[in-house]
């Protein structure tokens, strides 16, 4: 897990290469203006590409964490707030919904951060993780994720 801003996105390449280019496009003002709409902008195919999701934060009882097998997650908040929280999935028992690249938990997290405009977080393979967590009360939220394949078959 990555937690920065997006000013320090450079300290972080080097990793992968497909995460280096969505590095430099989280930078890319130009470009985050123009992922619209929640179609994903696809910059490598299924490799790797980019949505704008809004919605507004709930209650922790209200989510669920997530875990994905061969792609990583870059969230970078636009505007408003969030809590998120990290666990090893191994910790949170068995996934009670399972889709070819992502794996529902309930359980508690491990780590927790709040996400404001300019953060961004990786989260990878492997990484569960729990987002839409209000940190003081519901809100709207705007931010751009990005799908970054990782581990191909």
């Amino acid at each position: 897990m990555i937690i920065a801003k997006k000013e320090h996105a450079n300290c972080y390449k080097g990793i992968h290469p497909r995460l280096d280019k969505a590095l430099d496009l989280l930078q890319d003002d130009e470009f985050i203006a123009s992922v619209v709409g929640t179609e994903k902008k696809f910059i490598e195919g299924d490799a790797l590409y980019a949505f704008r999701n809004e919605y507004s934060t709930v209650p922790l009882e209200e989510t669920y964490f997530e875990a994905h097998k061969k792609y990583l997650d870059i969230q970078m908040v636009i505007s408003g707030q969030e809590r998120c929280e990290i666990a090893d999935p191994a910790t949170l028992g068995e996934p009670f919904k399972e889709k070819p690249d992502f794996k529902g938990y309930h359980g508690d997290g491990e780590q927790s951060v709040v996400l404001r405009p300019d953060n961004f977080m990786v989260v990878f393979p492997g990484d569960a993780h729990r987002l839409k967590i209000a940190v003081n009360q519901p809100e709207p939220i705007v931010k751009i994720v990005f799908k970054v394949l990782v581990y191909e078959e």
